[in-house]
């Protein structure tokens, strides 16, 4: 859509009663209804009031413009303000402006998205998720009116048996609130999350789901048969896809050239061919699992942070004391027994969120040697830091997991996994709903006792309780992979890819960007050594260069 169009009134929101006279009835518009909303309950409450995914921006009575984004951004929304006049759109591409800001790449890299509210376009931002924004006199004033709160029963208080129903009652609630009436059709990874929105789907449709499921010819990376086994189980029309490296030849400057700024999500691939496929079929809508880990505590990462707490309640004498300084002694660090020690201690000190990027890519092989002097002295590479801490204390929570839980619900899905289906999705012809990120499953979610969603080690532990009987026992049991890409073992297989590394690679360094070094050292010694690890850092470079080919070809650093 072009820029400046209001009103802009995008997605699927639902609204709640409104008792403004002449409102209450079926054939309001949109915006009409948006209008009264805010007149009745103010900007912020009418927006945390609207459920579903949205995108709005509109005048109101007194000539102020009003913007917000639903909790996620499964919608969005950009804006910039030029000459003292505002003007929106749902891409950051959308304006016409080709200055490029180098903050944002190093964001990309370090991030492999560019969370919001920074684009890749300088002047042209991003409203961040659960955020509105009001315009009035020349300026843009963007609050949260909405936050992640917990509230948790306390586990001994809670009925396993009354909150098993009422789950089970709201997924089958918004599953089918999410079909349109079209053909039901899922991705279906063979996953937990992507096989119980299948099954209910089904349910809810009456009839089978059409489900599309992703396969790679590489150890450890296919999931086919758990996908099978979940599509027999619920009676789906399976649609089997194997994704090839010609595939990926063909499909890597499409899909990194159809988003509206540098995206490094590797699963977009094979996503984007499941779209396609579904769209041949005469599919017009998925539906997509996505959010059930970050609802539930399905990631590994939330039980490592879990060991790291135990250290917390080591009393301050010892800790300060005595293993600190001792673990801290330069022979004691190298020493190969106890340096496991040193780093358990180091990490345990670190506080959150920055002990999450200790493994950080680009910070683990050093900034001065990924990029050049030239890029370094044009960004802020402490910024990054700053912008997760403020997410970090975002969420109301009085436990680490939930806070975390909310830190991902910005990172993990509402800047990098969502904008991926989305934006596959609408490239493959298709549009997409998200059941498990329905406002009613994430208020329960809220008030879960902690340890239902990490029990020991045992991750999402009521949400696989509560579902036994419901999905096969092997999809509970499995363990999860997704529609995760080879890239790496393929590159250092494939000629064809190879060569592709090697020019979209050497490109970035003619931008001024990263070391030719660097490059001559990541494809002759570390992406042999170890593809997978490595690969990574070659996919982003890659999805980058060829962004760039598509939006601003003749771009680079200026000196």
């Amino acid at each position: 859509m072009p820029a400046s169009t209001l009103p802009l009134c995008a997605g699927y929101p639902r609204f709640p009663e409104l008792t403004v006279p002449g409102l209450a009835r079926p054939d309001a518009g949109t915006a009409e209804r948006w209008r009264a909303l805010i007149r009745q309950h103010g900007p912020a409450e009418a927006a945390r009031r609207v459920q579903g995914d949205f995108a709005v921006a509109l005048t109101l009575d007194d000539g102020s413009v009003f913007l917000a984004v639903d909790r996620f951004a499964i919608r969005t929304l950009c804006w910039r303000v030029e000459g003292g006049a505002l003007q929106v759109a749902d891409r950051a591409d959308a304006f016409g402006v080709q200055e490029i800001d180098p903050q944002a790449l190093f964001d990309y890299l370090y991030f492999h998205v560019i969370p919001s509210p920074r684009t890749v376009f300088d002047g042209v931002q991003r409203l961040p998720a659960g955020h509105y924004g009001l315009f009035k006199d020349g300026r843009l004033t963007v609050q949260p009116y909405w936050v992640p709160t917990f509230a948790p029963q306390p586990s001994a208080q809670a009925d396993f048996n009354a909150l098993r129903d009422e789950f089970r009652d709201l997924l089958k609630t918004s599953v089918a609130d999410q079909l349109d009436g079209s053909t039901p059709a899922c991705f279906l990874s063979g996953g937990t999350d992507s096989s119980t929105v299948t099954g209910m789907a089904c349910a809810a449709a009456g009839r089978p789901a059409v489900a599309y499921s992703i396969g790679f010819e590489a150890d450890g990376y296919d999931e086919m048969a758990y996908a099978r086994l979940a599509a027999r189980h619920f009676g789906a029309e399976h649609r089997e896809i194997y994704y090839t490296q010609a595939d990926l030849l063909r499909d890597i400057p499409r899909v990194a050239g159809g988003y509206d700024q540098p995206f490094g999500n590797s699963s977009a691939l094979p996503s984007y061919l499941a779209s396609l496929r579904a769209h041949e079929d005469g599919v017009t809508r998925m539906l997509a699992g996505d959010g059930g880990d970050e609802l539930f505590g399905g990631n590994s990462r939330y039980a490592t942070q879990r060991i790291f707490e135990v250290y917390e309640r080591v009393p301050a004498l010892v800790r300060k004391g005595l293993l600190e300084p001792f673990f801290r002694l330069p022979p004691v660090a190298a020493a190969p027994l106890l340096r496991k020690g040193a780093s358990y201690i180091r990490q345990a000190t670190t506080p959150m969120p920055d002990r999450v990027q200790d493994y950080n890519l680009i910070k683990r092989l050093g900034y001065a040697d990924v990029f050049t002097t030239g890029f370094l002295r044009r960004v802020d590479t402490g910024s990054v830091n700053v912008q997760q801490r403020a997410v970090w204390a975002l969420p109301q929570a009085s436990d680490e997991l939930d806070r975390h839980l909310g830190y991902d619900w910005r990172y993990t899905l509402a800047e990098c996994d969502l904008p991926k289906v989305v934006g596959t999705t609408g490239l493959g012809g298709l549009s997409v709903g998200f059941p498990m990120l329905d406002a009613r499953l994430v208020d329960f979610s809220s008030r879960l006792p902690v340890d239902y969603k990490l029990r020991g080690k045992a991750l999402r532990w009521f949400f696989k309780e509560a579902l036994r009987g419901f999905l096969p026992d092997d999809v509970i049991t499995k363990q999860k992979q997704g529609f995760g890409l080879p890239f790496g073992v393929w590159l250092v297989q494939h000629e064809g890819l190879k060569a592709m590394a090697r020019d979209a690679l050497q490109a970035g360094v003619a931008r001024g960007i990263v070391r030719p070094e660097f490059i001559r050292t990541l494809l002759e010694q570390r992406m042999p050594e170890h593809p997978h690890y490595y690969g990574t850092m070659a996919w982003i470079l890659i999805m980058m260069e060829h962004w760039f080919r598509r939006h601003a070809p003749d771009w680079k650093l200026r000196a």
